[in-house]
């Protein structure tokens, strides 16, 4: 394991290349933060299901720590209706196909 989430060094490979762009706003992930950058684009791990033990391709994704922060524990309809994903054009017609499974 390669990752504090317990994520399978072959399912994180496949993660990270299917997901390039935050499954939820599109923005281009970054693997690190650039010097005097914002944290805001990085690639963070996302539970689509807020459960550390569901550790499957379909619930497994990356996302940029800006979404990660807003969703937090809530559940993926609950969010996609909140402040912050009508302010940033988020809602189920325009996240990843990995998401638009979820309905």
């Amino acid at each position: 394991m390669s990752n504090a989430w317990g994520i399978p060094e072959w399912l994180e490979r496949e993660v990270r290349e299917r997901d390039k762009f935050c499954v939820y706003c599109g923005v281009e992930l970054l693997e690190s933060v650039p010097r005097g950058c914002s944290r805001k684009n990085v690639a963070t791990w996302e539970h689509i299901i807020n459960d550390a033990g569901i550790i499957t391709r379909e619930n497994i994704a990356l996302c940029c720590s800006s979404c990660n922060s807003s969703k937090g524990t809530k559940i993926l309809s609950d969010w996609l209706n909140s402040q912050y994903c009508k302010n940033n054009g988020i809602d189920k017609e325009t996240v990843a196909p990995i998401i638009q499974k979820q309905f």
